[in-house]
């Protein structure tokens, strides 16, 4: 940490939008490239008047599938929708609601894994204790920060982790910059 931080120290996380769009985002974007994405987003964006849960639930599958999202990808985007326009998903509660909770209420959710909601708590909700340990990114950077490449176990960067807590969203964002400077934005 000591040698990558004044390297990145300019930058920082910032939260983006709202929690239903960040975790659609999420959904849209899974299993294909960034500028795929971004592509498909914009396209599924323009379908209702605004993002929310109940305009969503309104769309049409046939207009969702246009948009260029798969049968399973508007599955999830509607069962998200009715997580969020039911009650099911309480965001005014996440501030009172420890990290753990919170992944368990999204994971609830068709489409939402671990490591989509370990994202979440980090780029949404500055969660400041979050190791993803799923991500193949941070494995890789510790590997090449602290084991001169060697592969490296979760068990292994659990350990490495430790002396970070409680900071490991932060130090995992600076581990994540080493292998690309370019901050992603969730």
């Amino acid at each position: 940490m000591k040698r990558l931080i004044p390297r990145f120290g300019g930058a920082c996380l910032e939260s983006r939008g709202d929690a239903f769009v960040t975790l659609a985002r999420s959904i849209v974007g899974q299993q294909i490239s960034v500028k795929a994405a971004q592509s498909v987003w914009e396209r599924f964006e323009a379908l209702p008047r605004r993002m929310t849960p109940a305009l969503v639930l309104k769309l049409k599958v046939d207009d969702m599938r246009a948009a260029g999202l798969s049968a399973r990808k508007v599955e999830y985007l509607v069962d998200l929708a009715m997580h969020f326009d039911s009650g099911g998903i309480r965001a005014d509660q996440w501030q009172r609601m420890d990290d753990e909770a919170i992944i368990a209420q999204l994971v609830a959710i068709h489409g939402i894994g671990r490591w989509t909601a370990e994202m979440f708590l980090i780029f949404h909700l500055l969660r400041p204790d979050v190791l993803p340990l799923d991500d193949a990114g941070l494995l890789k950077s510790i590997s090449l920060n602290y084991f001169s490449g060697e592969p490296v176990s979760r068990s292994e960067a659990r350990e490495v982790a430790e002396a970070w807590a409680p900071w490991r969203s932060v130090a995992t964002w600076y581990l994540w910059r080493s292998l690309d400077p370019h901050p992603v934005v969730y």
